[in-house]
């Protein structure tokens, strides 16, 4: 059995991530949790634990263009997708946090607060959340002026009002409302 967990629905910028995870029982991993629950610390160190210890992680995402030609929910169950396909060994069964459910060439059902009450969607819900957080500091490498590094692509204060000064670049989503309202009035 395989967890699934996505990371980065909210934003305004950046692409959607997902991991698919499957733990292995012999090696059970201490911590696990929603990984908006822990500090970016905590986090890492149990990105790397899992990654050691689980029989198998992957991670996947759909890109920005994808977000805006699909809609946010299809991209997500995209990346979920491109997760579990990427995994090996397969597996027989995939749990998915939330009450949506990609289609897959296996068993899938979901699960509502997964990624706090099933160890693999937990495990998932980490690697997805610090692959982003990785993608958008790379991000913040190439677009300094908008503090990726910091609000990764939130619709803080502080980026919308970067957004305001700057306008959106490359990596914002258009079919997002605030970004699609700058972008008509330039």
């Amino acid at each position: 059995m395989a967890g699934v967990d996505e990371a980065g629905r909210g934003p305004l910028a950046g692409p959607v991530t997902a991991a698919c995870v499957l733990l292995d029982p012999a090696h059970p991993i201490t911590g696990l949790a929603d990984s908006k629950g822990l500090g970016a610390a905590r986090r890492e160190e149990l990105a790397r634990e899992i990654r050691a210890r689980a029989l198998a992680w992957t991670v996947a995402s759909a890109s920005v263009e994808e977000i805006d030609a699909l809609n946010i929910l299809q991209a997500t169950l995209l990346a979920m997708r491109r997760a579990v396909l990427e995994i090996n060994p397969h597996p027989d069964e995939v749990l998915v946090d939330g009450n949506r459910c990609p289609t897959l060439p296996c068993a899938v059902r979901a699960v509502v607060r997964g990624d706090a009450t099933v160890p693999a969607i937990s495990a998932a819900s980490i690697l997805a959340k610090t692959a982003r957080d990785a993608l958008m500091d790379e991000l913040h490498q190439e677009h300094p002026a908008y503090g990726f590094d910091r609000h990764r692509g939130y619709p803080t204060p502080e980026h919308l009002a970067a957004l305001g000064r700057l306008g959106p670049c490359e990596v914002h989503r258009r079919s997002f409302a605030p970004v699609r309202a700058l972008t008509a009035r330039r």
